[in-house]
């Protein structure tokens, strides 16, 4: 580095390598290496090879890549950034780097059309056969319908990854039957009751509703890239004037609106976060998009990324594998960033009828597939005609439904005659 000044990533605090994978390289189906990569890279190279994470390049984040805005993020772009501070992570902190990026590139593959709003709209179309949450659609691509392994009974096992990167890739690890709440009131876990096989598998010895170390990370990284990144776009898109932010009229109206999606935090805590990060947002504070506006937007974002990175720490104890420790200010902070961007994009008045919009296009299909399964692609009509019951047929739609684009869902919805 120039001058001899370390680097935000090298001063955070290394630690020494675990052994805490210990035998989670094994594989639920028993795999010989056709290479001399190890066998988390080898997870890695499945994960950047997947169909699923492909599809996330036409998904939406918070701003739809087809609504004509070519610098917003989507959940691709989202997921790559996400990699690189996990990764980072991981190396600093002495964790394997290739199962926290493999986690790191699977956390939202479940994800489907529409963001949020489509996780609502099949949740609720779902709620007789289980319901629907991207994070155990998540689950169930990678161990049952991303195609690359099947077992000696013929049935397929997804891409087949070691217990240590299932493990990582486990934001709620539970299922559906212990389901909580997150401050929204969205229902959050981990794995279908048919999925089970697998999960208990990915679980054994492992202590009730832990995450793994690699785990911790994944999520961390996710809240940091979600937090700094979206806010960046609401600030490039208009959604947010950043000269605002400096206004106490508009600091009062924004920390009201963020209820709806924070819960119970006291807003004093909120009011805190914001004080100490005014100086960072100050350095926006003329922001009109022009190229040194975006340049100190650009550094800014590098700025609350290491903020918050060099603040936390993955303590060893002798009781266990480490366990991540982030500051109740730095969650608070990413909290913060959070609800600005909620209150401007997702509670905007004027985009509830596109999000009511969506919600029913994908309802529409959903009972057109159901009706009709030739509208399935070939793979799920397969799953669809095998099939034991009302509530696996509807499974199977569901899975359709989510594998969609943002384009695909509406040019499906509009060949079918809905528009």
């Amino acid at each position: 580095m120039p001058n001899g000044v370390p680097s935000i990533w090298q001063r955070l605090i290394p630690v020494v390598a675990n052994s805490h994978l210990g035998a989670d390289n094994e594989r639920f189906v028993p795999e010989a290496p056709s290479s001399s990569r190890s066998d988390f890279a080898r997870d890695r190279g499945r994960l950047l090879h997947s169909s699923a994470l492909r599809r996330l390049a036409a998904k939406t984040q918070v701003l739809s890549p087809s609504g004509g805005l070519d610098f917003a993020r989507n959940r691709l772009t989202h997921s790559l950034e996400v990699a690189q501070i996990g990764r980072e992570l991981a190396s600093r902190w002495g964790l394997d780097a290739d199962v926290v990026e493999t986690a790191c590139l699977a956390h939202d593959i479940g994800h489907p059309p529409f963001g949020h709003n489509g996780e609502k709209a099949l949740s609720e179309w779902a709620s007789d056969c289980g319901g629907f949450e991207g994070n155990a659609q998540t689950f169930r691509l990678l161990v049952r319908l991303e195609p690359k392994v099947h077992d000696a009974q013929g049935v397929s096992r997804g891409l087949n990854l070691t217990r240590a990167s299932l493990l990582a890739s486990m934001k709620y690890p539970w299922g559906v039957e212990s389901a909580e709440r997150d401050p929204s009131g969205r229902e959050k876990f981990g794995a279908y009751p048919d999925d089970d096989e697998v999960f208990r598998w990915a679980r054994q010895g492992r202590a009730d509703r832990t995450l793994t170390p690699e785990a911790q990370v994944m999520d961390f990284s996710d809240d940091v890239a979600y937090s700094v990144h979206d806010f960046e776009d609401a600030i490039v898109n208009g959604y947010v004037e950043a000269p605002s932010l400096a206004s106490p009229l508009t600091r009062s109206e924004v920390l009201a609106g963020m209820g709806p999606w924070l819960g119970d935090m006291p807003a004093g805590r909120l009011e805190a976060a914001w004080e100490r990060l005014q100086a960072v947002l100050d350095t926006i504070a003329t922001y009109r998009g022009t190229r040194k506006d975006l340049g100190l937007l650009k550094n800014l974002t590098s700025t609350l990324i290491g903020r918050f990175a060099v603040r936390c720490e993955l303590q060893h104890s002798a009781e266990g594998a480490p366990t991540l420790l982030i500051p109740a200010e730095t969650r608070d902070e990413i909290t913060l960033l959070k609800g600005i961007v909620a209150v401007h994009v997702m509670s905007h008045t004027a985009r509830q009828p596109l999000y009511l919009h969506q919600r029913g296009v994908l309802k529409s299909l959903a009972d057109a597939m159901l009706e009709d399964p030739s509208h399935l692609d070939a793979v799920f009509s397969e799953d669809f005609l095998h099939a034991v019951d009302d509530s696996t047929r509807k499974r199977v739609v569901v899975d359709q439904v989510a594998s969609l684009t943002d384009q695909s869902a509406m040019a499906l919805y509009e060949r079918l005659g809905f528009a």
